[in-house]
């Protein structure tokens, strides 16, 4: 099993991703369903607060990843909805924090949206996961 990262030299290098990830092999492929901040009794965490609700995203995530066997280094693909005319910054120091010093980034988009399945929510996150298989 494999997974490659690649940013061609012919194109953009940026730390924050990669421009392409490669699985091949023997792998588990898991996809996490867009997450919201919610807390486990579906209560809206962070209103208001891009930073607190990228957060409490990202702990969603790793919690579905960790009930497939996986963690966020195991994340292949982000696609990262937010609200129109939130300022990005806040929600990218949270990545930042949850993310840490790994290396191979995911590939990622980042798509402003006109609204969200809630009007409390500020974004939502997909993830794509490959696992090897033993």
């Amino acid at each position: 099993m494999g997974v490659e990262y690649l940013s061609p030299p012919t194109m953009h290098a940026n730390p924050a991703f990669s421009q392409v990830v490669v699985a091949t092999g023997n792998v588990k492929t898991i996809y996490v369903g867009g997450q919201n901040a919610v807390d486990a009794s579906g209560n809206v965490v962070g209103a208001g607060d891009l930073g607190a609700q990228t957060t409490q995203i990202l702990a969603n995530v790793e919690k579905a990843l960790a009930a497939a066997g996986a963690g966020l280094e195991h994340v292949v693909k982000w696609t990262i909805y937010v609200l129109a005319g939130q300022p990005i910054g806040p929600g990218f120091g949270a990545f930042q924090q949850a993310w840490g010093n790994r290396p191979n980034p995911p590939a990622v988009s980042v798509v402003f949206v006109a609204g969200l399945g809630n009007p409390a929510w500020l974004a939502e996150v997909e993830a794509i996961a490959v696992v090897p298989e033993e």
